[in-house]
C-alpha cells in the first residue's frame, strides 16, 4: 500500500515537473537573429548584434510577461546557409521571430519559412525594395536604396553635378540603387555617361575606376555594400580620380561610419545621402551613441542604429499584443511610430517598411575624427521602389 502511495505522488510529482517546464517555455519569447560574423559583411554582423544587445540590457529582457531570450546566428552572409540556420530556429529552437538578414539574398532565402510557419522576420540590413513583397509576415526597419539613391539623385543637378558615371555592385540593391539614381537623376536634367557593375564578392574596382576616369564625368555615383566602401575610396585616390576633377558620391555604404576614420583624408568632401549618421546631433543620438561606444569600444554605423530600432519594434510590437506572436505581432508592429536615435520614424502600414528621414552629408573632421555632417534632410521619405 505504502508503495502504491510513493509511486502516485512520484507521479503526480513528475507531472506538476512537466507542467512547470511548459508554462517556463510559454513565458519565454525567442528571439533568432541570423547575421554575418565572419566573411566580408563581418562587420554588419558586429554592430547588429552589438545594437541588439545594448537595447536588451536599456530596456530589460520583461516584455509582456514573457523573458526575452536571444539566439544568435552566423550565416557567413551565404544564403543556404541562412535557410538552413532559419528552419532550425523555427523547427528545432522555436523562435517567435527570425531577425537580422545581413544581405538581400539572405532575405529572400528566409521569406518562404517566414511565411509557412507563420514567424515575424524584421529585417535590419537588407535593403532591397521588393523584399517586403516576398512574405506578408517581414517587418524592415534598416532603410531601401530606393530611399537612399533617389534622395541623392535630386540633390545632384541642383549642385553642379550634370554628368555622372555610376558604379554599384551587381547584385539586387545595387540594381535597386542604380535604377532609381538614374530615373531620378535624368529626370532633373542629368546625364548618365555609362553605368557600371561590379561583382558583389571580392571585386577589383581598378578596371571600372580607369573607365571612370577616361569618361571624364563631373562625378562617380557609388553603390557598394558595407566594407566595401574601403576598397573604393583607396582605389578611387590611387588612380588620382580627385586630382582629376571628379567628385564622388553615394549611399552612406561607401562612408560607413564602421570604417570611416580608416579611410583617411581622401574621403573628405565626399557627399553621401543615408538614413543615419553617428554624427547625427540629437541627444537621443548622442545618448546612443555614447552607450554603444561604452559597451563596444566602437562607433555605431547605420546597421547599429537599424538593428536598435528592430528590437525596438519587437518590445512594442509584443507590448500591444499582450505578449502574442504571429501574424497579431506583425500587424502591430506595422502601426509603430517612434522616436528613434536617427529621427523620427514610423513603420508604413501598407508596405512593413520603414518611413524615416534621409540625410545629406558631406565627411568632414570633427573632434579629430572623420564624420559624415548632416547639411540637409529629406523628411518622412517612403520607399520610392514602392510608391504608387
Amino acid at each position: 500500500m505504502k508503495k502504491r502511495n510513493f509511486l502516485s505522488a512520484s507521479a503526480l510529482a513528475l507531472v506538476a515537473a512537466l507542467g512547470a517546464t511548459a508554462a517556463l517555455a510559454q513565458d519565454v519569447f525567442k528571439v533568432g537573429l541570423i547575421v554575418p560574423m565572419t566573411g566580408q559583411q563581418a562587420t554588419t554582423g558586429k554592430q547588429l548584434e552589438a545594437a541588439v544587445k545594448l537595447y536588451m540590457a536599456q530596456n530589460g529582457n520583461m516584455v509582456a510577461g514573457k523573458k526575452i531570450e536571444l539566439i544568435v546566428k552566423d550565416d557567413t552572409s551565404i544564403p543556404d546557409v541562412t535557410k538552413r540556420l532559419a528552419q532550425e530556429l523555427v523547427v528545432q529552437d522555436k523562435v517567435d521571430v527570425l531577425a537580422g538578414m545581413g544581405i538581400t539574398p539572405s532575405a529572400f532565402a528566409t521569406a518562404p519559412i517566414a511565411t509557412q510557419s507563420k514567424t515575424p522576420l524584421v529585417v535590419m540590413a537588407a535593403a532591397t525594395s521588393s523584399i517586403t513583397q516576398s512574405s506578408p509576415f517581414i517587418v524592415r526597419t534598416s532603410m531601401t536604396l530606393p530611399q537612399t539613391s533617389s534622395s541623392l539623385a535630386d540633390w545632384a543637378p541642383k549642385n553642379g553635378i550634370k554628368k555622372v558615371v555610376t558604379l554599384v555592385s551587381d547584385y539586387g540593391p545595387g540594381i535597386d540603387a542604380e535604377k532609381f539614381f538614374v530615373a531620378r537623376f535624368t529626370a532633373g536634367g542629368g546625364q548618365v555617361l555609362e553605368s557600371l557593375r561590379a561583382p558583389m564578392r571580392n571585386p577589383d574596382f581598378a578596371p571600372f575606376l580607369q573607365k571612370v576616369r577616361d569618361l571624364k564625368p563631373d562625378a562617380l555615383f557609388v553603390f557598394v555594400p558595407s566594407g566595401a566602401g574601403a576598397a573604393v575610396m583607396k582605389q578611387f585616390q590611387e588612380r588620382g580620380m580627385d586630382k582629376a576633377g571628379i567628385r564622388l558620391i553615394g549611399t552612406g555604404d561607401v562612408t560607413d561610419d564602421d570604417q570611416l576614420n580608416s579611410m583617411g583624408d581622401v574621403a573628405l568632401g565626399v557627399v553621401t545621402s543615408m538614413h543615419y549618421s553617428a554624427y547625427h546631433p540629437s541627444a537621443k543620438n548622442k545618448a546612443f551613441v555614447a552607450a554603444f561606444k561604452k559597451a563596444n569600444g566602437f562607433r555605431p554605423n547605420f546597421f547599429a542604429v537599424s538593428g536598435y530600432d528592430g528590437m525596438h519594434v519587437i518590445y512594442e510590437g509584443l507590448k500591444a499584443t499582450k505578449g502574442q506572436g504571429g501574424e497579431a505581432l506583425v500587424n502591430a508592429m506595422k502601426n509603430l511610430k517612434w522616436e528613434s536615435p536617427r529621427g523620427p520614424v514610423s513603420i508604413d502600414p501598407e508596405t512593413r517598411d520603414i518611413v524615416q528621414n534621409i540625410y545629406l552629408s558631406k565627411v568632414e573632421r570633427r573632434d579629430g575624427e572623420l564624420y559624415n555632417v548632416e547639411f540637409d534632410v529629406v523628411k518622412d521619405v517612403k520607399d520610392p521602389g514602392k510608391a504608387k
